[in-house]
């Protein structure tokens, strides 16, 4: 949000906020950063001169004001202080760091499928509390929210009356911008949470075309397309095309709750971001896997090391077979055969091929041999730590019983 220097005409302190400088300026007041004294930095709108003399205006402000204290919900900027009889009414709400979606579309162009969904689901879901605490917005646009690091905020509800500004157009009572009025509220009828919804399907249109759905033009024009004619979804996102184009119903009755947007945009939400980031993390276990396999070979060719001496072996077996062939005739020859007996290899070289595997498995698993060896040492601590407390302790005890009869004994 741009801020501008304080200008001469100014207050520099209001209520018990300080003024630093300038948000903006409306239809309504104008806006100022402000802080109290702990630092907190708040958005502090100072209503005109003119709408403060007029006592149909301060009635509705103040209907307003504590309508939005009722509002609980973390998609709005939460209420933090007003003053109602003051000779220019003000009222104060938590500081939303963070460009609007106008400024955001405008500067880097509409927004991706999966970003409008995730936007316009927070805003259907803050639109519920707001709607339960009996307020209606009446001039929800992209101006009016701002992308926090936290969310997106709602901003601005319902209380801009405006006297000649472009953008803002007066029809009977109703307040609001041409490109994202209701035609109930062109037509003078009564608003109510349906109208929050044609503008919130205006809003999410333009986030995903960089237009508004109803073009360009002046506030004539544009009133009499929002009443009669058809919005324009060109390059709308297929997978918001159609709830747009509900939202954008002429008959309020048509368009969906604030609670079925809220479901559905949070559906399309996690459904296009599965379809753009799917791949990445396929991709990476594939990799691992792959790493794994590499590192994988090394036991294998430790088995074919193993493998030459059991052949090794085989050709020892023969061996004693000879000896043995030659013992027959001799009789004396009957040492020789104790020793091939005494040697058999069998058991060696499968006992070595074990003992080879062993050593990979002790460094990441360890056996049970050596953590054994420093569980000793660890309980023969254990032994003399609580003899030291044991002689400790009794020593303590006779001292104590020592003093305790010596102060006995003079009485």
């Amino acid at each position: 949000m741009a801020m501008m220097r304080l200008r001469r005409e100014d207050p520099r302190v209001v209520g018990s906020f300080r003024i630093h400088r300038r948000l903006g300026a409306g239809g309504m007041g104008v806006v100022y950063l402000g802080s109290d004294r702990r630092g907190q930095r708040v958005a502090l709108k100072v209503i005109r001169p003119d709408l403060a003399e007029d006592q149909e205006f301060r009635s509705r402000f103040a209907r307003e004001v504590s309508a939005a204290r009722r509002i609980r919900g973390g998609c709005t900027a939460r209420l933090v202080a007003a003053d109602l009889d003051a000779d220019r009414p003000w009222f104060a709400t938590q500081y939303v760091p963070g460009p609007s979606l106008h400024d955001k579309v405008g500067e880097e162009g509409p927004l991706a499928a999966s970003r409008v969904a995730a936007v316009g689901a927070a805003l259907a879901e803050g639109l519920v509390a707001v709607h339960e605490a009996g307020v209606v917005h009446r001039d929800l646009k992209p101006s009016n929210i701002l992308l926090s690091p936290k969310g997106p905020r709602i901003i601005d509800f319902g209380i801009a009356w405006s006297t000649g500004a472009s953008t803002l157009t007066h029809v009977g009572t109703a307040v609001g911008s041409p490109g994202f009025l209701a035609p109930e509220q062109v037509r003078g009828i009564a608003v109510t949470p349906a109208s929050d919804v044609f503008s919130l399907g205006a809003t999410l249109a333009y986030a995903a075309t960089g237009d508004s759905p109803f073009g360009q033009g002046s506030s004539e024009v544009m009133l009499y397309r929002v009443v009669h004619e058809d919005p324009q979804l060109r390059g709308t996102p297929d997978a918001l095309a159609p709830l747009i184009q509900a939202c954008l119903a002429k008959d309020p009755a048509d368009r969906p709750t604030t609670l079925q947007l809220s479901l559905r945009l949070k559906e399309i939400a996690v459904r296009e971001a599965r379809g753009t980031g799917a791949p990445a993390p396929q991709a990476a276990p594939r990799a691992t896997e792959r790493r794994t396999e590499a590192l994988a070979p090394p036991p294998r060719p430790s088995g074919s090391h193993s493998a030459p001496p059991a052949r090794a072996a085989a050709p020892e077996r023969p061996e004693p077979s000879e000896a043995r062939g030659a013992a027959n005739p001799s009789s004396r020859g009957g040492t020789p055969q104790r020793r091939p007996r005494r040697e058999p290899p069998r058991t060696t070289p499968a006992a070595r091929p074990h003992t080879a595997r062993t050593p990979a498995p002790r460094k990441g698993e360890p056996g049970s041999r050596p953590p054994a060896r420093p569980r000793r040492p660890s309980y023969d601590r254990m032994l003399r730590q609580r003899l030291i407390v044991f002689v400790i302790v009794t020593v303590l005890v006779t001292l104590g019983i020592a003093a305790a009869q010596g102060c006995q004994g003079p009485v």
